[in-house]
């Protein structure tokens, strides 16, 4: 028998502007890096999940495909009036694909770990529906409508859990569990759990993680700016350096836009200067070798290649590490083509390849003033810089 099929539902459909600003919490960033994009990365690359549905309001369609450049997951779908009806949503959108098991995440919640995912499924597949939770370590009290402290109400506080998300749950019944709710009328619950326990499902509850904190208000942002500098400590700056000779052609490829030109770059790629240069800059701050040690020249899988699977597997090489990419910075040497009008649109390419933002992307251009081989436009060079924050404090 094979392995489950794993489907994740992500909701991102709420507006969460408590925590201040026009722009809902999910969309706003932390370290950089914008709070659904970080979950969502997290989901779609964990080896233990086959699909992710994202679940988003119809606002925000520009803000989600900027958030999930170049992530694997299905199209996203349109939530509704509360996070039930989102969920539901989302379920609905999955049943044709029929997983075995499904995840449900709070796009709020962007420090999910892979462990506290993989613990989600082990245990869901062993009971049906399991939530993470934490003990309650302080004192709990109910208190009466004059704040005062209720005497006749004791609360046990070694059977409270605070419970987090993922959730997971055996598809089929959770999305049975679902459409009963509905078709009953009841919105208002808090969570999928409180759904499948009023279907009468069993729920187990794991062990959740401190870190795993949703974002609410503003001093929630706040902190997690903080923790999420303190745990990328580790900031690295690698450069790149790369050159090909004009040969015959009608174009070049520089930051992965094909630009007319009398002459084309000859290389055993498609000798994309910038991306090649960009890679070797992102390899040179993990200190993980160069662009020739991970794809040899001398291969013939890489005749021709397009350079953005470079450049995008160096990116991949920082977020597995749990790195940031800060900064991408490449200036172009040559006397022709003209690299102004084509500026903005290598930015984007450059961006989307390695899944940042267009504002952590930096080309500029200049020539050698017809000094020397690149004066004599006999071909072009691209000098890059990356900055990474990794974790750790730099002693690894």
């Amino acid at each position: 028998m094979g392995r489950a099929k794993v489907a994740a539902v992500l909701v991102a459909a709420g507006r969460g502007l408590r925590a201040g600003g026009k722009i809902p919490k999910q969309y706003r960033r932390i370290g950089g890096r914008l709070v659904l994009r970080v979950a969502l990365e997290t989901l779609a690359r964990h080896p233990g999940v086959d699909l992710v549905q994202p679940v988003i309001h119809l606002d925000d369609a520009d803000r989600f495909a900027e958030a999930a450049a170049g992530l694997a997951t299905l199209p996203p779908v349109p939530g509704g009036a509360t996070r039930q009806a989102s969920v539901l949503a989302g379920l609905e959108a999955l049943a044709d694909a029929r997983p075995n098991l499904v995840l449900v995440h709070d796009a709020a919640r962007p420090f999910v770990s892979a462990r506290l995912i993989a613990l989600a499924i082990d245990t869901a597949l062993r009971t049906g529906a399991a939530v993470p939770g934490l003990p309650v370590v302080d004192a709990v009290k109910v208190v009466t409508g004059d704040s005062r402290i209720d005497r006749e109400d004791l609360v046990a506080r070694n059977r409270l859990r605070l419970v987090q998300t993922p959730q997971a749950f055996a598809f089929d019944a959770l999305l049975e569990a679902h459409r009963r709710a509905a078709a009953a009328g009841l919105e208002d619950f808090a969570d999928d759990a409180a759904v499948a326990t009023w279907a009468g499902l069993d729920v187990t509850v794991f062990p959740g993680e401190p870190e795993n904190v949703k974002l609410t208000t503003e001093e929630d942002f706040s902190r997690a700016e903080h923790c999420a500098a303190a745990r990328l400590a580790d900031v690295r700056t690698g450069s790149g350096f790369d050159v090909h000779a004009f040969g015959a052609g009608d174009h070049v490829m520089l930051g992965g836009v094909r630009i007319p030109h009398t002459h084309a770059l000859s290389g055993h790629s498609d000798a994309d200067v910038v991306l090649h240069a960009l890679t070797d800059a992102l390899l040179g701050a993990l200190t993980d070798g160069d662009i020739g040690e991970h794809f040899p020249p001398g291969d013939p899988r890489w005749r021709g290649a397009s350079s953005d699977r470079f450049l995008a597997f160096a990116a991949a090489r920082v977020r597995d590490r749990g790195g940031a990419i800060g900064l991408l910075d490449v200036t172009v040497l040559c006397e022709a083509p003209r690299i102004g009008p084509h500026r903005a649109a290598m930015r984007a390419r450059i961006a989307e390849i390695a899944g940042v933002p267009v504002s952590r992307v930096a080309v500029k251009a200049t020539t050698t003033e017809r000094l020397g081989f690149l004066g004599r436009g006999e071909g072009i060079a691209a000098l890059a810089s990356a900055t990474v924050r990794l974790p750790g404090d730099g002693h690894d």
